[in-house]
């Protein structure tokens, strides 16, 4: 029974730099979002792959997997240019 995954245990990953823990594996963007106390409606949520400089961006109601060591960051949507 090796292959048998625990999906009572929590599972670590960051948002932008800040480390987080759940043991909800699929969460909306929104959720997430909110759990690093920023607003949806003013971020997204980017997942960032290996050393590649484009996040993958998810809408607000996307559902994300969340993996162990997953690294987030949020995007702003619009900033103010003077």
């Amino acid at each position: 029974m090796a292959d048998v995954v625990d999906i009572n245990r929590d599972i670590s990953f960051t948002i932008d730099g800040e480390p987080f823990s759940t043991r909800d594996r699929r969460q909306t963007a929104a959720a997430l979002l909110g759990l690093a106390g920023l607003s949806p409606s003013m971020y997204d949520l980017g997942e960032l792959h290996g050393h590649s400089p484009q996040p993958c961006r998810f809408k607000d109601s996307d559902e994300v997997e969340i993996h162990p060591g997953g690294r987030f960051a949020s995007i702003r949507q619009k900033a103010d240019v003077a």
